[in-house]
Formats: structure tokens, C-alpha cells, sequence
């Protein structure tokens, strides 16, 4: 076994169970290149970066993003060409080339988490940040469970967790999804959650450095019954304000 199979063994067995043919597309970057990110950093980088980048720096394959570009090229190229300057916060690590809105993904060294750290949304060094997600790799996970797996039922629910109390939603949502069947494929903060079942699957996120008192949800499941009957296991065996905000289904309601 190689050293990067080590690396991140639970979120390796997900991608590659919800990602038709990743093993086959997705291309790491050189050491050499993995070695001058470093040094524009100006530090070492979390354990979970250097996994993506030996994993997926050259090519993420079929998850690539449409117009997001996490290769390690394009972070060297980019500092190599002045568009962005080493900062002993920030490193640049996703370049959004949609001209009209620019907002690239940064990494905010300011807030390590979990072997990695936490991601934000800037147009530049001198504009307003925007969190994303506690780490990168939330970020991924979430990503392509919400589009590989609770994007592909035929019905699929959009709202909100509200908790009223001093605590957070996954404090609560955690035992009763156990309860029920969900397993969580990896571990994660309190600003996001995965959920796996055979008949059902979902994420939550809330935005870093917010009381994560409220999380957006998106439930993919069979039919309409079904999810409003586990929305309302949810509401009536928690302390959490369940509020359904869309039907992604054609004649839903």
C-alpha cells in the first residue's frame, strides 16, 4: 500500500463508490509541483491537500468542476503570473475563470480543522471573504454526494434545520438519522453532514464561523410520502424546526 492510499482511506471508498470510473481519470500532480505549492504557501500544507493534490492535481476526472480549476498548474501558474501574491493567510487553490464573477476558492490557513483547513470564496485579497466549508474536504464530499447520489432519486426535498436552543442541528440530527438506518460515510465538523441509506440520502451545511444553529438540507428519496414521513420522524423526535422549502420533482408539492 502506498502512502497516499493511506491518506484518506474513508473519503477514497466514498468517491469511488458514488463516482463511475474515477479510479481510471483522476491524475496526481508531481512531487515537484506539490513541492512549489508548498513553497508559496510558506508552510507545510494540511495532510488532506497534499492527498488531493497526489490524487486529483493534475485531473479530478469526472468530478471536475465547469469552471473551477483546482490543479496544481493552475495554482502555480497563477501565482507565477502575479494574479495573486503569496499571503501568509490565504493560498489560492481553486481559479474561477467565469469572467463575470471571478470569485475564486481560497484556502484560510487562519482556521485549520481536522488535518486540513478551512475554505472560503474571494474575487481577490482585498474583497470580501466568504466561507464556504471547515475544510476542503467537506467541501469535495458534499459536493459530489449531493450531485452522484441525492441528486439521482426522483424526488428530492430542499429546507432547512432550525435549532431554537443553545445547541446545534447535527448534535440532534445525528442519533435519530443513526436511529434510522443513515450511515455517515465520513466524519465531519458541525457545519456539514452526509447521510447514506439504501432508499434515501442527504447533506446539510451550515456557513463556518455561524452558530451552527441552522442547516440547509437537500433529501433525495423515492417519493414525496416518503421523505415528508422521515422529515416528520425528524421534527417529531427532535427539538429541531423542520422547514421544507422546495420540491425538486415534477408535479410535487
Amino acid at each position: 500500500m502506498s502512502l497516499v492510499d493511506e491518506l484518506e482511506p474513508d473519503l477514497e471508498a466514498l468517491l469511488l463508490r458514488i463516482v463511475p470510473d474515477l479510479a481510471d481519470q483522476w491524475q496526481g500532480a508531481t512531487e515537484q509541483e506539490i513541492e512549489k505549492i508548498e513553497k508559496i504557501a510558506g508552510r507545510e500544507l494540511p495532510r488532506f491537500y497534499r492527498w488531493f493534490l497526489m490524487r486529483m492535481g493534475r485531473s479530478m476526472g469526472p468530478m471536475t468542476y465547469p469552471s473551477l480549476d483546482f490543479s496544481a498548474s493552475k495554482v502555480i501558474s497563477s501565482y507565477a503570473e502575479d494574479r495573486f501574491q503569496p499571503h501568509p493567510r490565504f493560498l489560492m487553490i481553486g481559479y474561477e475563470s467565469d469572467d463575470e464573477m471571478p470569485i475564486h476558492m481560497m484556502y484560510d490557513f487562519d482556521h485549520p480543522a481536522r488535518d486540513d483547513a478551512r475554505v472560503a470564496a474571494m474575487q481577490d485579497l482585498d474583497e470580501t471573504l466568504y466561507n464556504q466549508f471547515d475544510t476542503f474536504r467537506e467541501m469535495l464530499a458534499w459536493g459530489e454526494f449531493c450531485t452522484s447520489r441525492v441528486e439521482k432519486f426522483s424526488t428530492v426535498c430542499i429546507g432547512s434545520f432550525v435549532d431554537d436552543g443553545d445547541g446545534d442541528v447535527l448534535s440532534q440530527l445525528d442519533p435519530i438519522m443513526d436511529s434510522l438506518g443513515f450511515k455517515a460515510p465520513i466524519s465531519t465538523g458541525a457545519c456539514c453532514s452526509i447521510y447514506d441509506h439504501a432508499e434515501a440520502a442527504m447533506v446539510t451545511s451550515s456557513t463556518p464561523g455561524d452558530e451552527p444553529r441552522i442547516h440547509l438540507f437537500r433529501l433525495g428519496g423515492a417519493d414525496v410520502g416518503s421523505l415528508r414521513k422521515l422529515l416528520g420522524t425528524i421534527a417529531d423526535q427532535t427539538g429541531l424546526e423542520v422547514e421544507i422549502e422546495e420540491w425538486d420533482q415534477p408535479g410535487g408539492s
